[in-house]
């Protein structure tokens, strides 16, 4: 788990510098052929074949949750050259709590009042990085907010067809339904890719991005995810080096303090959350 957030983290970091130089749309688009590609081979060699790893109850919905991750990714790319990587990455940490407070209303999984307790915490760090009484929040502040929820309600979608639909098909979904999605409107946004150099971080990008799946996969193989879910914040952590590193990022103290809020109430929230799994 610890592998794939360092992989996705210097995923993130690629994604930044390209998107720094060309249409946002662009990059993610030539992302999802690869990661379309991955999951197409990754289905054919699953016993059935694609015939079985396809089968839904929920085909409007599996390929809704497709659709929307890759509206999230684009915005949230959007938001690393905004914000930057420490910036968006410290705000979209929220969406472990947004998950949870979701899940009362769409699947009736109401939470206690400590992890009630805890959302809260979280939503003053939000506040304590946005800052809304020093100044007006602008847009581009709230770009990635908004990319935190809409993961969180992708995540809810994963959840609903989890019941029915094996892991293979919901990520047989995810990288499909993406690509073709992105595939009818990318067109438009095409910007060409100049120069070995760029090519050579394109590619990376996308071996990065199915090393980075492959690697997750793994880990939920072998253990449960409330265990190693509280793993994933090891990507902030890499994150926050490589945009210092990097991108000479210097997150200001705000930042910093309102990060480190949202990450304890969002790791409190696992915790407590694979406690009463057990426990059950």
């Amino acid at each position: 788990m610890i592998a794939s957030a360092l992989t996705f983290a210097c995923q993130d970091g690629m994604s930044r510098y390209l998107a720094e130089n060309y249409n946002v749309i662009t990059v993610v688009m030539i992302r999802y052929w690869f990661f379309a590609l991955f999951v197409l081979v990754l289905a054919q060699a699953q016993k059935g074949g694609i015939r079985r790893v396809a089968r839904t109850p929920h085909l409007g919905m599996q390929i809704g949750r497709g659709i929307l991750l890759a509206v999230e990714i684009c915005v949230t790319i959007l938001s690393f050259v905004l914000l930057g990587l420490i910036g968006t990455h410290a705000v979209f940490s929220v969406y472990p709590l947004l998950v949870a407070g979701l899940a009362g209303p769409v699947l009736g999984e109401y939470v206690g009042w400590r992890r009630g307790a805890a959302i809260a915490v979280g939503l003053v760090g939000i506040l304590v990085i946005l800052r809304p009484g020093a100044q007006v929040i602008s847009v581009t502040a709230l770009v990635p907010l908004a990319g935190a929820l809409l993961f969180a309600i992708y995540a809810l979608m994963t959840r609903l067809v989890a019941d029915t639909d094996s892991a293979e098909t919901s990520l047989f979904y995810t990288g499909v339904a993406g690509a073709v999605a992105i595939t009818l409107v990318g067109p438009f946004f095409w910007t060409p890719i100049h120069g070995a150099w760029d090519w050579f971080w394109m590619l990376m990008l996308c071996a990065f991005g199915v090393l980075g799946h492959f690697l997750l996969i793994k880990a939920y193989e072998v253990a449960e995810a409330g265990t190693i879910q509280p793993f994933a914040y090891f990507q902030l952590v890499f994150v926050a080096v490589m945009g210092l590193l990097v991108f000479d990022e210097r997150p200001d103290r705000w930042t910093v303090a309102g990060g480190a809020l949202i990450i304890a109430a969002g790791l409190y929230t696992l915790i407590r959350q694979a406690r009463l799994g057990r426990r059950r």
